[in-house]
């Protein structure tokens, strides 16, 4: 039974609801893309898909709209994948579970993937339909931009005539976000070895944390739980011997993890002390994230006997000294757009490897040089700690347009349909158009979506109502000469 087949706009929901029917996380968006292109040869237009899955669709101008500027529609295949940690659920076989409170659509347990699901359900709607005014359309739809933007780096557009691109990947109706961000993503590997291990063993896990998108809520100043599991390691270090034998956290590198967890091995003697002081630290991050993070909780088990391996003492301290002395959140503020977030970086995820601990982040900026001076320090930092480093997915900041004709045209239809004047602003958080400005000369863009809250996170929903005004303010645009 289809659980959005009461709302409007039927088209945009019945395509939405059948994306969530296919897996699609980052790298596993073949089966997406294959639909897409079934879905285009099907209604007769042309279609093109690349080695990586891009897909581009292209439908002629309607009659009368055969001289106006062809549009490129453009969004993303992929989602980010989470799951709460009580739920079974794999994203690799598996279609969403959708529900709805009559206002928001949500999926039970994970993420819904609206970023950027519901950019590819406007466009099928918009392709399939035989009634809607429209000029020559270019849609395109890329891969792995969660994880990189790896598609649109890929992706060969010289099929494309337009200059105008409709960029449907924002999360606030009302706002024409014009500029973003660069970024990359960076691994800090740091080099571990292990010992023999004996005493009580500490189990430790952060949880109930609220996360979010590490670009556009990163300056609400969530707690990390890496983060604050650093921070904790080393309140207990400075009073107790220990060694780790175990830590982990987070599954995307640009989503702010909500859970963490750390084993150490402590002397009989210490365990006791260790708990009494791991409740006074808990209370402290409590009281410091009371607004931010209120169902932030810690919970611990104690293993009275326990003999095995756990990293040495100065791999130990390695990693407590690299999480506490590595940078995370935010780095710097615009100097040019009050309340911006100029540079920031997100310990998206801790991983405990054979020989090493694994930390990956997502890093971010307006500024090129900035963004190149964080990533100096990041290298800096990780082989003072014996560490390599890596980097990967690097993408160009989207650089604001002070002369935009589409933009001033959507700011127009805008006013002419609501009677307000819409919010242009730049945004954090990584978009696409930057690479693909750097593909077509002179290219346009401007982004939009409807409200959704909570993107990256399990708590992620989709506002019904804003699905349909953004809806018929695209048909209006489109059929705007």
């Amino acid at each position: 039974m289809k659980k959005l087949a009461q709302f409007e706009p039927k088209e945009v929901f019945f395509y939405f609801e059948e994306i969530c029917k296919i897996p699609h996380g980052s790298y596993h968006e073949k089966a997406l893309s294959d639909y897409c292109v079934l879905f285009a040869k099907e209604h007769g237009l042309r279609v093109f898909q690349d080695d990586l899955y891009n897909v581009v669709i292209l439908k002629d101008a309607t009659n009368g709209y055969e001289k106006e500027d062809p549009i490129i529609i453009q969004g993303h295949l992929d989602m980010v994948c989470e799951k709460k940690n009580d739920v079974v659920f794999d994203f690799e076989t598996q279609g969403l579970q959708l529900d709805t409170d009559g206002q928001y659509v949500f999926a039970v347990g994970t993420t819904l993937g609206g970023d950027d699901g519901i950019a590819v359900a406007y466009a099928l709607a918009i392709l399939a339909s035989k009634t809607i005014a429209h000029p020559a359309l270019e849609v395109v739809f890329t891969v792995s931009e969660e994880v990189g933007m790896e598609g649109a780096a890929g992706i060969d557009l010289s099929m494309c005539r337009g200059k105008k691109l409709l960029n449907i990947d924002s999360e606030e109706e009302g706002i024409m976000l014009s500029s973003c961000a660069g970024g990359v993503r960076t691994y800090s590997e740091i080099p571990v070895k292990y010992a023999e291990a004996e005493g009580n063993k500490i189990r430790l896990e952060w949880s109930g944390l609220t996360g979010g998108h590490s670009g556009v809520e990163i300056h609400k100043w969530r707690a990390n739980a890496n983060v604050l599991m650093g921070r904790l390691l080393l309140s207990l270090h400075r009073k107790h011997e220990f060694l780790i034998a175990a830590i982990g956290g987070g599954l995307k590198d640009n989503a702010i993890p909500r859970e963490s967890y750390a084993e150490i091995i402590v002397s009989t003697a210490d365990a006791t002390k260790i708990i009494e002081q791991i409740n006074q630290m808990v209370v402290a991050y409590q009281n410091e994230y009371c607004v931010s993070d209120p169902e932030m909780k810690l919970s611990y088990s104690l293993e009275t006997s326990y003999s095995g391996t756990a990293l040495d003492k100065s791999s130990t301290e390695k990693v407590i000294g690299f999480l506490n002395c590595a940078p995370n959140g935010i780095q710097a503020m615009s100097m040019e757009i009050e309340g911006l977030v100029e540079t920031s970086l997100n310990l998206g995820i801790m991983d405990l490897k054979e020989s090493s601990v694994l930390f990956t982040y997502a890093l971010r900026s307006s500024k090129g040089s900035a963004k190149e001076a964080l990533c100096d320090k990041m290298c800096m930092i990780t082989e003072l700690f014996d560490g390599t480093i890596r980097m990967s997915g690097n993408y160009p900041a989207w650089e604001f347009k002070k002369d935009s004709d589409f933009r001033d045209k959507m700011c127009r239809v805008y006013r002419e349909m609501y009677d307000v004047e819409p919010k242009v602003e730049a945004v954090h958080a990584g978009l696409e158009c930057g690479l693909l400005s750097e593909k077509i000369a002179d290219l346009d863009c401007v982004s939009i979506g409807p409200n959704m809250s909570g993107i990256h996170t399990t708590e992620e929903k989709l506002e019904i109502a804003s699905v349909k005004r953004v809806w018929e303010y695209i048909l209006r645009l489109l059929e705007t000469k």
